[in-house]
């Protein structure tokens, strides 16, 4: 599990600034800081987040990263940032890359620049697995390996690493939180709202009939189907708790960690897994491979295990139990969180 979340000070140091803290993951993020104790201000322009994810409270800044006055508006006095808001489609980017450029590159430069000009120096930022791109001879994505991007998305996180890194010189620390596939919910009101991932896409073809589709059965892993490292959300948030914590006690540099549970399911894995959770097959049919896909990406947590104390406590069943749980209802469209205009 994360470092302790209920250190004493934790939320003393100025208010931390959480970026798409409306979205899936960041829902899970907001409300994680805020058990800790963190004073946190969200900024999200809702294009895909729900303010209704927000803990009671919690400030919601209605607006875009790339936009000066949002963040003119609720840096002053901040302790750091939490980046999340980007987008994070591969076969999306592929399709449109200059999006992904727009969103993950040109905005983290707007964003580090403000808060140089504020003399905010602290900043856990969202990365992907995408960055490893296909390794081969390799069951384990480690930090140290050599990056490879498969697609514009991959490649616009990696800049995004870098930018950060080369800030250092600069007076800013960093962690950034290389993701693998996140899955499940807290509750019903973090619910991934978006059928993309494998995960979602098989409970909702349980649901709906409508049969799922298997990007290849000729990879070269044990079943022929593509291998990846299922993280539950919650242990995401936990992360993010863990590396504010890391920054707050002090840390420097440009550090970055993988976040994931360590072991690789196939998707005939996640098929199976939905079966039983469900109680019944799921529908799928099978296509050819998609460009840019890996056929096997499994993170290595040893790092963060050792400098973070950090680890996954839930595994791909209960990412599949929780998120056809939390799918039984509709979502809110606003709950809790307080809206705060900004311009």
């Amino acid at each position: 599990m994360a470092a302790n979340t209920g250190r004493s000070g934790i939320g003393m140091q100025g208010h931390w600034v959480v970026t798409g803290g409306a979205g899936y993951v960041g829902g899970h993020v907001v409300r994680a800081l805020h058990r800790a104790g963190v004073d946190v201000v969200v900024v999200d322009d809702l294009s895909t987040g729900l303010a209704g994810r927000l803990p009671a409270g919690v400030p919601l800044l209605l607006g875009q990263v790339g936009d000066r006055r949002v963040l003119d508006a609720c840096l002053p006095g901040a302790g750091g940032v939490v980046h999340l808001a980007a987008q994070t489609s591969a076969p999306g980017s592929v399709r449109d890359p200059l999006a992904h450029y727009r969103a993950n590159v040109g905005d983290v430069v707007t964003m580090t620049s403000a808060m140089a000009e504020h003399g905010i120096g602290r900043l856990v930022t969202s990365s992907s697995a995408a960055v490893y791109g296909d390794v081969p001879g390799s069951d384990r994505r480690a930090e140290t390996d050599p990056l490879h991007p498969q697609s514009p998305y991959g490649t616009t996180k990696m800049v995004g690493e870098r930018i950060l890194a080369d800030l250092v010189v600069c007076g800013l620390s960093s962690v950034a939180l290389r993701y693998f596939n996140v899955a499940g919910a807290g509750t019903q009101v973090l619910a991934d709202n978006k059928v993309g991932g494998l995960p979602l896409a098989v409970l909702q073809a349980r649901r709906t009939g409508e049969p799922v589709p298997v990007h290849g059965l000729d990879h070269p892993t044990p079943d022929g189907s593509a291998v990846r490292d299922y993280v539950h959300a919650v242990d995401v948030a936990s992360a993010h708790v863990a590396a504010v914590e890391l920054l707050l006690a002090g840390s420097q540099g440009a550090a970055v960690y993988n976040v994931g549970t360590g072991i690789g399911s196939s998707v005939l894995d996640v098929l199976r897994v939905a079966a039983e959770v469900t109680g019944g097959p799921v529908p799928h049919r099978v296509h050819g491979r998609r460009p840019g896909d890996p056929s096997h990406a499994v993170a290595d947590v040893s790092a963060i295990a050792r400098d973070l104390g950090w680890r996954a406590r839930h595994d791909l069943r209960d990412c599949q139990h929780s998120a056809w749980e939390a799918s039984g209802g509709p979502l809110p469209s606003h709950a809790g969180g307080r809206l705060v205009a900004t311009g």
